[in-house]
């Protein structure tokens, strides 16, 4: 038995994009753990553009904002598996249909969709496959580390994943009255993936955060995985309801005298 003990473990994970993905890399460190894992992606179009990657590996079709769908699938899993031991929800939609606008001017419809997708399909999404998690199962989901920080260039979405964070601390409890099963989130700093590099002038405050580090060198997508998979694990049965930072020190360093001199020099 290995320290992380997830052999044969069967895990979903929900939300790969592509190669760069946290779900992405979830999958490969899951398996080389000895884990196997099915997935779920949101459109036939997704699983089409997945094909070469995902290769053999079990893929099914849900897009979370159809509750349906999410039925669905937890009915298709205990068909073909019976039970899962885990869950990774690293699902997140923004639907700026107006463009980037300040938070007062946020669209409502933009708002809430988003919220549905990136948020309460955690809880629906425990909600259907409760009957066929494993008593000690675990469900992670991946948030971000600055959710009490105002970005101007991530518009709405830090309220929302702070909407995560607390859905899965409220599910912890709730599960907790009749199960084992564990929730916590990997609270992750900025990456390099596909998904931010639509995000206007995401590149400057990726390479200021770089700056906040302790090591001067920015989070890899790698590290944010490890964290998932260790969490999935029995190695980490006594943490639950929690959000776990993975970001490389950026949010104790305001203060790093370079920073503070690049930010002090004369115009």
């Amino acid at each position: 038995m290995s320290f992380l003990n997830l052999e044969n473990k069967r895990i979903l994970v929900m939300g790969v994009a592509n190669r760069k993905s946290v779900a992405w890399a979830t999958t490969k460190a899951l398996e080389e753990a000895g884990a196997e894992v099915i997935h779920s992606v949101r459109s036939e179009a997704r699983l089409e553009s997945l094909q070469k990657l995902l290769g053999d590996r079990k893929a099914y079709i849900c897009d979370v904002e159809l509750p349906e769908q999410i039925t669905a699938l937890a009915e298709q899993v205990k068909a073909d598996y019976g039970a899962l031991d885990g869950i990774v929800h690293s699902i997140a939609f923004a639907n700026y249909s107006e463009g980037f606008k300040p938070f007062h001017e946020t669209v409502r419809k933009d708002f809430l969709q988003a919220t549905s997708i990136s948020a309460f399909s955690l809880v629906e999404v425990a909600n259907a496959f409760k009957p066929i998690l494993n008593e000690e199962a675990s469900v992670v989901s991946i948030g971000i580390s600055s959710t009490d920080v105002t970005a101007e260039n991530y518009g709405y979405m830090a309220p929302i994943k702070a909407a995560l964070e607390t859905c899965s601390y409220n599910l912890a409890k709730s599960f907790g009255a009749d199960t084992r099963v564990r929730f916590n989130t990997v609270n992750a700093g900025p990456l390099k993936t596909s998904a931010s590099a639509g995000i206007p002038g995401y590149l400057e405050s990726y390479l200021y955060a770089e700056k906040l580090t302790f090591r001067k060198q920015n989070l890899t997508t790698q590290e944010v995985a490890n964290t998932a998979v260790f969490l999935l694990s029995s190695a980490s049965s006594g943490i639950n309801g929690q959000g776990i930072v993975v970001n490389a020190g950026m949010d104790r360093n305001y203060f790093d005298k370079e920073v503070v001199r690049l930010a002090m020099r004369p115009e």
